[in-house]
């Protein structure tokens, strides 16, 4: 039931979904009559557009998301396990195409298997499941093993794929119970680096000691909090990225899914 809230909530609060609705409802309002507040909104929900569109306000929000953590000191120590959270891959086109098809999170793949090539003896979890409300599902982790088998990494040999999460949370009790750490084990955590403070707040709740190593940086340093976007598509894609990260950070420490707002290194 929290899955299919959250997907209902974020929706409506996402920022480009709430330019929708402020758009909507001040047309509506001009068509009741009502000008005043009809104009008000219309003009809010350009402000927002000029603010998260072209602005950098969306690089200020991702920045201190994908500064937080950095990669751990791989020097001195094996690596006894990589985990890969989904969100990378296409499980769409895959079934319907039969052809890979990786997002802009592709890093989430190629560092693991980078990894995996560094740490033969490693074993590689991948984590995802269904998340689509709309159509019939479609299992991330099915995309993810061809993606891994055609370049190498075979499952029953190192591979392991969860393929019931749909969320954070999810990814970190389903990888906990499939893998059984043991105790001085060393897990390596891949995922994007604006999802890695929620990310590393919800292993450390589940009990699972990991180490990050974030991928699919969106912003190249500081200097971007000063770089306006050429296209207002993409800063309010990224903007999109940015408020749901701060949002799920609050929801998951209400809802005891973390033990901080915004998890650090510790």
């Amino acid at each position: 039931m929290f899955f299919y809230l959250a997907k209902i909530f974020w929706f409506f609060a996402q920022p480009s979904g709430l330019l929708l609705v402020m758009m909507i409802g001040g047309a509506v309002l001009l068509r009741a009559g009502r000008d005043r507040a009809g104009r008000r909104l219309i003009a809010a929900s350009v402000g927002l557009l000029l603010l998260g569109g072209l602005l950098p306000v969306s690089n200020w929000l991702i920045l201190p998301l994908e500064q937080r953590f950095g990669r751990a000191d791989l020097a001195g120590r094996e690596v006894d396990g990589i985990i890969v959270l989904g969100g990378a891959e296409d499980a769409r086109i895959w079934v319907e195409r039969n052809a890979h098809a990786l997002n802009e999170a592709g890093e989430r793949f190629t560092e693991a298997l980078a990894l995996a090539r560094r740490y033969p003896k490693a074993r590689v979890v991948f984590t995802g499941g269904a998340i689509e409300i709309l159509s019939s599902p479609k299992i991330g982790a099915d995309a993810a093993r061809a993606i891994f088998r055609d370049l190498g990494v075979v499952e029953g040999d190192r591979l392991l794929l969860e393929t019931k999460a749909r969320d954070t949370w999810e990814n970190a009790i389903n990888v906990k119970a499939l893998v059984q750490p043991k105790p001085g084990e060393r897990w390596l955590l891949v995922t994007s680096a604006w999802h890695m403070p929620r990310s590393v707040g919800v292993f450390r709740k589940a009990g699972f000691p990991i180490e990050p190593w974030p991928v699919d940086y969106r912003t190249a340093g500081l200097w971007d909090a000063l770089r306006p976007f050429e296209a207002p598509a993409d800063g309010l894609k990224r903007l999109d990225t940015a408020m749901r990260e701060w949002i799920g950070l609050v929801i998951y420490r209400i809802t005891g899914r973390s033990d901080a707002v915004f998890p650090g290194p510790q």
